[in-house]
């Protein structure tokens, strides 16, 4: 298999997957496997606080189960230290970042966006956050679902941080240098990334490295009316017939379902799936989570 296309899932261990996963798992592995794509898998494991343990193991036992085979080695970013302090190092060395020693309160006083305070102060290391030096910043991309996206400006024009006070990298400096690093050349993911995605293509611009394609996928919603996510208590996928949950994602994502479908094997089921994706039924709105 050759194609030049590579897309990946990059779940943080937080806790097992749930049927939003799912949909972004499922959506991802179809796109790259229709373009005859590789499909890379991600641990984002960068937040230690945040996780749960066993669950990295739990999410790869999942993705098998229910037939998401992976393209290569996992890559856990708990081991990718090395790669983002270079990184960090590269934009110090190129005066594209600067210590900010502003406190979250400040920031909130004055609208929620940070305003540069620090930008030409100097400040050194000591309890300080990193923040990169937008020179050219991202207003707005374009989405392979949505279209022409633009952003709040307020929030592409923020010097966002890129290596947080208490020491962890942050989101958007490791998920940038990783997909760099794996050749990631689209990004399809839930709709609640859409915010960061300019603030990742500047990145990815001042570091002078290719940006991939995006695809934003609607969100599956609980009765509340709230996005399905472990927050939330939303239920693990189960163990079992994986078919009708994939059955469902399908449906959720407006993709063809081969009639008969509880006369297939999975494997079938998802290579019809793969033959059959298209992009243009998908619908752009989230949703609440249907009964599989």
């Amino acid at each position: 298999m050759s194609s030049s296309c590579i897309g990946r899932f990059a779940p943080s261990p937080s806790g097992e997957l749930h049927f939003g996963s799912l949909i972004a798992a499922l959506g991802s592995y179809l796109s790259a496997r229709a373009q005859n794509g590789l499909w890379r898998v991600r641990i984002e494991d960068i937040d230690p606080p945040r996780e749960v343990p066993g669950a990295a193991d739990r999410i790869l036992h999942q993705l098998a189960h229910y037939g998401l085979e992976w393209d290569g080695e996992v890559l856990w970013q708990s081991q990718r230290h090395e790669a983002y302090r270079e990184a960090l190092a590269w934009l110090q060395q190129h005066r594209q970042s600067y210590f900010c020693t502003c406190p979250r309160r400040r920031i909130q006083e004055i609208g929620g966006f940070y305003d540069g305070y620090c930008r030409d102060r100097h400040r050194g290391p000591e309890n300080a956050a990193l923040r990169l030096r937008q020179h050219a910043p991202v207003f707005a991309f374009e989405d392979r679902l949505r279209g022409h996206v633009e952003a709040d400006r307020g929030l592409a024009e923020e010097d966002f941080i890129i290596h947080r006070r208490d020491g962890l990298f942050a989101y958007n400096l490791a998920v940038v240098v990783d997909d760099h690093f794996q050749g990631i050349t689209e990004v399809v993911r839930g709709a609640d990334l859409i915010e960061p995605t300019v603030r990742q293509i500047a990145l990815y611009q001042q570091f002078g490295w290719a940006v991939p394609a995006w695809l934003h996928l609607p969100l599956a919603l609980n009765h509340d009316g709230n996005k399905l996510s472990k927050q939330n208590h939303a239920p693990s996928l189960p163990d079992g017939d994986a078919r009708p949950l994939l059955v469902a994602a399908l449906r959720f994502l407006g993709q063809p379902v081969s009639p008969g479908w509880q006369d297939l094997t999975q494997d079938k089921l998802l290579s019809d799936a793969v033959s059959q994706w298209n992009i243009a039924l998908m619908p752009q709105e989230n949703a609440l989570k249907p009964d599989a």
